[in-house]
């Protein structure tokens, strides 16, 4: 955030996990995921006695969801922010999460540290993944700054390798309202310099929501 801006009180953007319940346990899986990881099979452990625990959850977890199309309504219940995407959702596992904030200069920044689970090259965030959060941080920056849309158009440049395990700054912006074209510029940057910058054409356009 650059001097003589502030974050601002309003709308939330992301949706704040809660202490008990599905956030939870997502918290947990998202740990599982990173510590499966670090330990490979460079590991004295027994992975094939662990991968049965693990099944036993899942089937558990399974055996009690409701069906696909009452879960899809509740996921889209209410007008406020979503809960499951896979770049904020705190009950999504895929989630680093990444948490936004809105800015009086009309932008948004937040700030997430991303693991071996967002690998590409080594040490460094896979390119997709850089795409992906600044996708959704660009859409974010919509609906603080005015209309949102749909991805159109999502152009990147990869300035220099995004390191992991490092506090990254991402940033989103709101430029320009054309009609029914909206254009939405941001960043992800390290240690105070950029590692990839977007554009973005959104178009107008809600899908209606399951019920």
């Amino acid at each position: 955030m650059s001097a003589g801006t502030r974050e601002t009180a309003g709308p939330p953007l992301v949706a704040a996990p809660h202490e008990d319940g599905v956030d939870t346990a997502v918290a947990a899986a998202r740990r599982v995921v990173e510590a499966l990881l670090a330990a490979g099979d460079d590991t004295s452990l027994d992975m094939t006695a662990i991968a049965k625990q693990l099944l036993d959850v899942a089937g558990t977890l399974e055996g009690h969801a409701p069906d696909r199309d009452r879960r899809m309504a509740r996921m889209w219940e209410g007008e406020g922010v979503t809960r499951h995407d896979p770049v904020t959702g705190p009950e999504n596992a895929l989630a680093p999460p990444l948490t936004l904030h809105g800015v009086d200069d009309g932008s948004i920044t937040g700030t997430v540290t991303l693991g071996l689970p967002y690998q590409g090259p080594p040490g460094h965030v896979h390119g997709g993944i850089s795409a992906l959060l600044l996708d959704h941080t660009l859409g974010v920056a919509n609906h603080w700054g005015g209309p949102s849309g749909m991805t159109a158009e999502l152009t990147l440049r990869y300035l220099r390798p995004t390191p992991l395990f490092e506090p990254l700054t991402i940033t989103g912006r709101q430029m320009s309202v054309d009609g029914r074209r909206i254009r939405t510029v941001g960043a992800i940057s390290a240690g105070g310099k950029e590692c990839v910058t977007a554009e973005g054409l959104f178009i107008t356009k809600e899908l209606p929501r399951p019920q």
